[in-house]
């Protein structure tokens, strides 16, 4: 600034000096200084900051007051500090390394951060900027650059009391430059203002005490400017003293000396503890009522928020009961469609067991006992393999689509769900416990929680596709080219037991009773003990390799690929018989044993059934055909490969099923399920009523 104090501002300004230099260990400015060079300066206004109200005595401040200075103590804060944000003198005691200068605004950096580009500029600069002025990247501040803040914090500058502005003509003056805020100007060392150069960083620290910081006089803003360290001597000689009481309505004013005469005789002197209580309460008042308009407010949202989850439970209450209305609905038309199938299921059992105690042969046509129910669709290929949970009334499906499909077979007949995970064709299921084991074309056999319907394991167990599984004696049998490998079950996990060898050719059948496995190959069906996993018997065939294998109580059957079935006789393994009559692979034999009699159910490439009953008076070796050779063989009873799914994923009751024609794809696997149905397989999957089987 320039110096406009007067002489006597200038003697107190330099008999402050030597004082300042023993307050602050600080550098003392050198006469060579006049021509140091400033970066980034700053305008600042010749006049004083304005002040807010004059100085009173704390026994004398009003509520109101302590209001309107409040207020405009704030505006003076938000004003000078936006002022000194903008144009705030900056004299440097050394010239700055040109690094620590902003590319943008050829400025020292303030506040420097690091953008996208790698380069650092001042905030401001890549705030406002587009381009990187080094590689035109685009400019986005990403983190600060403390390292370069550091470095510029510990330069060295004059106090902005000790500087001014530049005068124009001025020799020895510095060119002007361009501040930050883009506003013309500059400024130089002031020889009669403060003489001490401080860090950058303790900048704010040292200017906010500093001895030659403009004020005003308290008492009277008329009263000429004065610095800090002049205002104490100026106060003892101040003319315009106003009452401590003034504001109570006190009108005196005077100098120090009739100051204190005024105070002996001032009314309201003596009732100074009863106003400075009343003002302690005011105060307290006014604390209390602005804690309580902070409540006000909180209690206002508080309520708003409340009323915003109250509208919105409304809004899910209404959802909910129409949901509800549309489940009781949905519930009440299933319980009817429930209450029509119970009751037509109880005619049918009525009728199947009348039926039963007319006995087993009749004069009535087969083609009625085994009438087609319906079909399950849903797979993209051929279905290779069925199993079926008794307990829960579900039924897997294994296909060539690599993916095994779960049937209910009690209540919607639909699939529930559709379990993925193999890379080949499903070639193999099987049932232990509440695990579901499948075997496939990529050679691993799967693990699959039934309860969940997760999968839960996955064994690599052959070099070749796994053919078959079965299950006995918490063991796992799986059947692959020249090899069966025996696994016990711990858990979810399967642990290498055995590997039966010594096998001709592939092993697509395997069946496990009470103390043998049976496994089928190239014309030959071995006998395995079932404990010590020792081969005991081997049965020659030939119809070349067996396919299918079936155990009753008397007799040991197997179909094999030259169209034929060979039945032995149990106990002395001899063969008693060779059925014909299957023009294609017998691919499944299934069996229904009773106490009167025992059906044998062949499936065969031929897309035919036959069904045979073993004499069970004379427990004749010899299966015969139930109803002779015409009746015995059904039609297929299935859709052909080029027909359009119906219901996908569903079961389809199809009418007058037995005269449809025959499909292209034969029979390749069947079960029978708790349910009065025999469930046979090709594309889809079929059902058909079991009648009179006991």
């Amino acid at each position: 600034m320039e110096a406009s104090f007067g002489p006597a501002f200038s003697a107190v300004a330099s008999g402050a000096k030597a004082e300042a230099s023993n307050s602050y260990k600080q550098h003392r400015r050198t006469p060579s200084s006049t021509s140091t060079l400033n970066y980034s300066p700053r305008e600042e206004e010749d006049g004083m900051p304005p002040i807010g109200t004059p100085r009173r005595s704390d026994s004398a401040i009003s509520v109101r007051s302590l209001h309107s200075e409040s207020n405009m103590s704030l505006r003076s804060t938000f004003s000078l500090h936006e002022e000194e944000e903008d144009a705030e003198p900056q004299v440097f005691a050394e010239q700055p390394s040109v690094k620590l200068c902003c590319q943008l605004c050829c400025s020292v950096f303030k506040d420097p951060v690091i953008t996208t580009c790698g380069h650092t500029f001042c905030r401001r600069c890549a705030l406002t900027s587009d381009k990187c002025p080094v590689d035109a990247a685009k400019l986005t501040v990403v983190v600060n650059n403390i390292a370069v803040a550091e470095q510029i914090g510990e330069l060295f500058v004059h106090c902005k009391y000790g500087c001014r502005a530049t005068t124009p003509g001025g020799g020895g003056a510095p060119a002007p430059t361009s501040n930050v805020a883009g506003k013309p100007g500059a400024f130089e060392v002031d020889p009669l203002g403060c003489p001490f150069t401080i860090k950058l960083s303790t900048r704010k620290e040292h200017e906010s005490s500093c001895d030659y910081r403009p004020v005003r006089c308290p008492n009277n803003p008329s009263c000429p400017p004065l610095l800090t360290m002049n205002l104490e001597a100026h106060l003892k000689e101040c003319e315009h003293i106003k009452c401590p009481h003034s504001k109570y309505g006190c009108t005196f004013i005077g100098n120090q000396d009739t100051y204190e005469t005024h105070l002996e005789v001032c009314k309201f002197e003596g009732l100074k503890e009863f106003l400075q209580q009343t003002d302690d309460r005011f105060h307290e008042m006014q604390l209390t009522l602005a804690q309580k308009d902070q409540d006000i407010a909180f209690l206002r949202s508080m309520l708003g928020k409340l009323s915003e989850k109250l509208d919105q439970l409304e809004k899910n209450l209404e959802l909910k009961f129409d949901m509800l209305d549309e489940n009781q609905s949905k519930l009440s038309e299933d319980l009817m469609e429930f209450r029509r199938d119970a009751s037509m299921l109880n005619d049918e059992l009525s009728h199947i067991n009348a039926r039963l105690n007319m006995g087993i042969l009749g004069s009535y046509d087969p083609q009625q006992i085994f009438k087609c129910k319906g079909t399950f669709v849903g797979h993209q290929g051929p279905v290779w393999c069925l199993c079926v949970y008794s307990t829960g009334d579900l039924l897997f499906s294994g296909s060539s689509d690599k993916t095994i499909k779960v049937w209910d077979t009690c209540t919607t007949y639909k699939c529930q769900k559709t379990l993925e995970g193999h890379d080949g064709i499903v070639l193999a299921l099987c049932i232990q416990g509440n695990r579901l084991y499948s075997g496939s074309a990529d050679c691993t056999i799967i693990v699959w929680d039934i309860q969940t319907l997760q999968k839960v394991n996955t064994i690599r167990a052959h070099d070749n596709p796994v053919c078959t599984l079965v299950s006995s004696h918490n063991m796992l049998f799986s059947g692959s080219l020249k090899a069966i490998k025996v696994w016990d079950i711990v858990g979810t996990e399967l642990k290498l037991k055995k590997e039966l060898t010594g096998l001709n050719h592939w092993v697509r059948a395997l069946v496990a009773s009470q103390n043998h496995l049976y496994s089928g190959s190239y014309q030959t069906i071995k006998i395995w003990d079932i404990r010590s996993l020792e081969c005991v018997h081997v049965l020659q065939t030939s119809g070349g390799s067996v396919y299918s294998i079936a155990v009753t109580n008397h007799h040991i059957v197997c179909g094999t690929y030259e169209n034929l079935i060979h039945v032995w006789d149990i106990e002395s393994k001899e063969q008693v018989r060779t059925l014909t009559g299957h023009v294609g692979t017998v691919y499944a034999l299934a069996v229904i044993s009773t106490p009167d009699q025992t059906k044998v159910f062949s499936a065969s490439y031929d897309r035919s059934l036959r069904v045979r009953v073993a004499d069970a008076e004379a427990r004749a070796s010899i299966l015969k055909t139930a109803f002779g050779r015409g009746k015995a063989k059904f039609d297929p009873l299935v859709h052909p490969l080029d027909s359009p799914p119906v219901n996908q994923n569903n079961l389809h009751t199809p009418k007058n099923d037995h005269k449809r024609a025959p499909g292209s794809l034969g029979f390749w696997t069947f079960i029978f399920t708790n349910a009065p149905y025999v469930c046979v397989s090709v594309r889809h999957i079929i059902q058909n009523r079991r009648r009179g089987s006991g």
